[in-house]
């Protein structure tokens, strides 16, 4: 937790306490004249660039309550602003609080406004704070951090009147379902300090409440007291419960107990509630409650320093670690690098160990491997009959009737001479012979492409006997599912009915002749 000045303003003085490492520490007085002013700067001139929360408990603070059409956005705040200005001229330091709406009507909001009416009490202090260039956080008041005490003791009662003995008095202030509605401070004490007459005063601030209609005639007061355990007995004889008053005493260790500063306080700790206040304040550190604007200039300059240092340190430490993760990563690399080195040491030395004893070798190593290449080639890229064969092995399973006899494949090279053809005595068709070598070698190996190839397929239809037109039928179904290949070229050889006029038809009627199959060629030339 930050450190902090914690300032408490009374009408006659003003006490200064440092908030470190979560305690409050000091409790210097200072009388409010420029005397005081000077010995308060003197105090914290060593400490001029931690800044300073002042907490005020003065007489002189109004509460009013008024009702304004429900706006919203920026003219809703306008709207409020003028209407502090209008309530409060004289002071610049006001405060505004919506409270919620009015449950019928025009449904307007029930805003709270409160001001410190006598600025020349807070000004001289807080114009000594900017003129030696101290950070002013906030300018905060006892009654509306009182609100948050109320709160977090859970005293939520409909009527409430809390009741608190401070340095300028005592403090009655009076809410409603944890909101704040009115506060006044009496002195209500003797010579010697000793409390006197507070029954008394709990009773006018009820009646006032009845009158001005914030507490219904009938409507019981829950007036609830936090005074040292010493005092108790005797406030107890002062305040007697009536039909609309109902009082309560809570000590006040055991409330810092509850608000979990008991430990903060410390030896601080006196017969005033001042230090639990301001323990509080530190602790939770709320938005200021009154409007300071040009007077807190110095603690948004102190304020756009430390996040520069604090974007700083980030960065700072961001790029160590980065550093850190490189110098990490370098060294692994490193420790890799060393491996990788070991391990290819040793597997130079296993493979100088397998080559000197294996026999001399009868050809380089880049031979070897351009020999295994060339073998890989070949499969992938060399001429092979599955293709075509796998072509008709579909067709065949759309055609059962069709029965397989005889398959004749082979590779159609450019410049092969035809079947038949005379060769020379060099060994050449009509040509030189090593040419012809050479491209049929080439095409052979798939260089420069897969060279055409031609299928040719001899088979029988399942079908009655002289029964030609299904088995025309037949061959041709299975001829056009081969030719839905558009790099398959079919053709028909020999059909199953030989109607061409150049072939005999012959046979004998009324003779029965032995049972023949229709069969048929088909011719199949594939370019890949």
């Amino acid at each position: 937790m930050l450190n902090r000045h914690v300032l408490y303003l009374s009408n006659d003085t003003l006490t200064a306490w440092r908030w470190e490492r979560g305690r409050l520490l000091g409790g210097a007085s200072f009388t409010n004249d420029s005397a005081g002013m000077d010995d308060l700067l003197d105090h914290l001139d060593h400490q001029r660039q931690v800044p300073v929360l002042l907490l005020t408990d003065l007489i002189e603070e109004d509460f009013q309550r008024v009702h304004l059409p429900h706006v919203s956005g920026r003219a809703g705040v306008k709207l409020t602003q003028r209407r502090l200005l209008q309530q409060y001229r004289e002071t610049p330091f006001r405060h505004h609080e919506v409270q919620g709406r009015e449950p019928d009507g025009r449904r307007d909001d029930i805003v709270l406004l409160s001001a410190l009416t006598n600025p020349a009490i807070v000004l001289p202090w807080v114009e000594a704070l900017e003129q030696e260039r101290i950070p002013l956080a906030g300018l905060y008041s006892t009654t509306l951090l009182s609100e948050h005490l109320v709160n977090k003791l859970g005293l939520l009662d409909e009527h409430l009147l809390l009741v608190t003995q401070q340095s300028a008095g005592w403090r009655q202030s009076y809410f409603q379902r944890g909101q704040l509605k009115f506060s006044r401070l009496t002195p209500a004490i003797d010579r010697d300090g000793d409390a006197v007459n507070v029954g008394a005063e709990a009773a006018k601030t009820q009646q006032f409440l009845t009158s001005v209609r914030l507490l219904a005639r009938g409507s019981v007061l829950e007036t609830v007291i936090i005074a040292p355990a010493g005092q108790l007995p005797a406030l107890e004889m002062q305040c007697a419960d009536g039909p609309e008053t109902a009082f309560r005493f809570l000590p006040l260790a055991q409330v810092t107990d509850r608000l979990g500063v008991s430990a903060a306080v410390g030896d601080a700790a006196g017969a005033l509630a001042d230090t639990m206040l301001l323990a509080l304040l530190a602790t939770t550190q709320p938005a200021s409650h009154y409007t300071l604007g040009p007077l807190r200039r110095y603690f948004q300059l102190w304020r756009a320093r430390r996040n520069l240092y604090l974007a700083a340190g980030a960065v700072a430490g961001i790029a160590a670690c980065a550093v850190g993760l490189n110098l990490w990563q370098a060294w692994d690399a490193r420790a890799d690098s060393e491996r990788l080195a070991q391990e290819a040491r040793q597997f130079d030395r296993r493979y100088n160990e397998v080559m000197a004893a294996m026999p001399a070798r009868v050809t380089s190593t880049a031979n070897m491997r351009a020999a295994v290449n060339v073998e890989r080639m070949l499969v992938v890229q060399g001429p092979s009959p599955w293709q075509m064969v796998s072509m008709v092995s579909a067709a065949l399973e759309q055609s059962p009737q069709i029965r397989l006899l005889q398959l004749g494949w082979k590779v159609d090279l450019p410049g092969q001479p035809p079947a038949g053809a005379p060769v020379l005595a060099n060994g050449s068709a009509g040509g030189t012979g090593t040419a012809a070598a050479t491209s049929m070698s080439s095409l052979l190996a798939g260089i420069p492409a897969r060279p055409p190839q031609s299928l040719s397929i001899e088979a029988e239809i399942l079908s009655p006997e002289d029964d030609y037109r299904n088995a025309v039928n037949t061959m041709n179904q299975f001829a056009r599912q081969l030719a839905a290949n558009p790099r398959l070229l079919v053709q028909v050889d020999k059909p199953p009915l030989d109607t061409r006029p150049t072939v005999r038809l012959d046979g004998k009627a009324g003779t029965t002749a032995a049972p023949t199959r229709a069969r048929f060629t088909l011719n199949l030339v594939w370019k890949p």
